[in-house]
């Protein structure tokens, strides 16, 4: 009898708050906008996020008050975001649990964003960091913001001896890698057609899946030129699942802005 009483006490216990369980305390929101093509710096409730690019996954507190956040970059003007809040109807599990929907009020968890995606309708800046012409001693001067193609053409041609020559080298990419079932070990290399000029690299370990970063290429020597003839594979291995690998043209990678795939692992012996 007094077994039954403390596992009653305890399932209602871990009922006791479904909101912040199942929920939590903060909720993540996309900030997006398809034609900024530069990374940005984000400050999400006081949360850091720097050089990374749109669009971009943040955290943001749930509670009573609404979130602020404030996105920053070289070439457009400081954008200010306000998010409100609405009940999270979660909280409405803890019907049978007074308890329980005490706490998810204490913590706010009882509240989420009122949209799950936000757009960013960021602007220029109209000074010599935007983009727009600037005039200094009756010399028009155009910002940087050429395309990685207009560069490459205006660049000295760089070897794998001879690098640092091009901001390509450490473009930033968004990295989206997933599997069924999670958990595999995630690796990487470069794999070269032009070794002269962009050289092989070993693989990398970067972590388990889901994986999901904005991150540079650092691939030293590469221009959008020679980028066709470069690749990035992805390999994942799980114990009791045959490898698996996938390779993507680097050129692609840089007009999309990221590298996104996902495994369907196989067992081995299948």
């Amino acid at each position: 009898m007094m077994l039954r009483i403390v596992s009653l006490c305890a399932s209602m216990f871990l009922l006791a708050s479904c909101a912040t369980i199942f929920s939590g305390v903060k909720a993540k929101v996309w900030l997006t906008n398809d034609r900024v093509k530069e990374p940005v710096n984000i400050t999400a409730d006081n949360k850091h996020y720097e050089n990374v690019l749109l669009p971009y996954k943040v955290k943001v507190r749930r509670g009573y008050s609404n979130s602020n956040i404030l996105i920053t970059s070289n070439s457009y003007e400081p954008y200010s975001l306000s998010i409100s809040k609405r009940f999270n109807a979660v909280s409405l599990l803890n019907i049978i649990a007074p308890l329980g929907f005490a706490i998810d009020a204490a913590t706010g968890a009882i509240m989420r964003p009122d949209e799950k995606s936000y757009y960013v309708d960021l602007k220029h800046k109209s000074g010599p960091y935007g983009n727009q012409s600037v005039i200094i001693n009756n010399t028009v001067n155009v910002p940087q913001t050429q395309s990685y193609q207009q560069q490459s053409q205006q660049t000295e041609r760089v070897s794998r001896d001879n690098p640092g020559m091009t901001d390509l080298e450490n473009v930033i990419i968004r990295w989206a890698i997933d599997s069924d079932p999670q958990g595999a070990r995630v690796f990487w290399r470069v794999i070269s057609n032009i070794p002269q000029e962009v050289k092989n690299t070993n693989e990398t370990y970067l972590m388990t899946t889901p994986y999901e970063e904005t991150r540079p290429f650092n691939i030293l020597g590469l221009t959008y030129e020679n980028s066709t003839n470069v690749q990035i594979e992805i390999k994942l291995t799980k114990r009791g699942y045959a490898d698996q690998v996938k390779r993507f043209n680097v050129r692609q990678a840089i007009d999309q802005q990221e590298i996104s795939t996902f495994f369907e692992l196989v067992p081995e012996n299948y």
